[in-house]
């Protein structure tokens, strides 16, 4: 069995996280969505939201599973028998970080990094943009999946 672990903090998720969680299961015959949990960071939405925001867009789909965790993505990996954390990839800085962290994360262990290339027509979404959007009150229903809803 093919698991893939898609790790990132989704606060939100967004279209372009949607479309690479899509494409990851025609890929592996798990993808587990894993939600870091970082006690330094400031969120918007609370780690449960968050949660349900991935549970809620993917409740039709038994091959995607969500996940909360603390620590390193390859010891999760370990954990969840994971060989491969999948990324996805908007332009030439998110390669770049993107490298650097998968380098290390092989030399640590024997965890694959699958990246796959966002759809142009989600490339331009982060997060950021979307808390941005939010907190000046713009329509950000074109950028999230339907689940996000405050």
């Amino acid at each position: 069995m093919k698991k893939a672990i898609f790790p990132g903090s989704f606060d939100p998720i967004t279209n372009g996280h949607y479309d690479i969680i899509k494409r990851g299961i025609s890929l592996f015959d798990e993808v587990i969505v894993a939600i870091g949990i970082n006690a330094e960071k400031k969120y918007m939405f609370s780690l449960e939201d968050r949660k349900r925001f991935i549970e809620e867009a993917f409740k039709d789909e038994p091959k995607v599973k969500v996940i909360t965790y603390e620590g390193l993505t390859i010891d999760l990996c370990r954990k969840e028998k994971a060989e491969f954390i999948l990324r996805g990839l908007r332009n030439p800085a998110d390669f770049e970080f993107e490298k650097a962290i998968a380098h290390t994360n092989r030399r640590l262990s024997k965890i694959e990094t699958v990246f796959l290339l966002t759809a142009s027509k989600t490339s331009y979404i982060s997060s950021s943009i979307v808390r941005d959007v939010l907190r000046n009150g713009g329509d950000y229903t074109v950028l999230v999946p339907d689940s996000v809803r405050i």
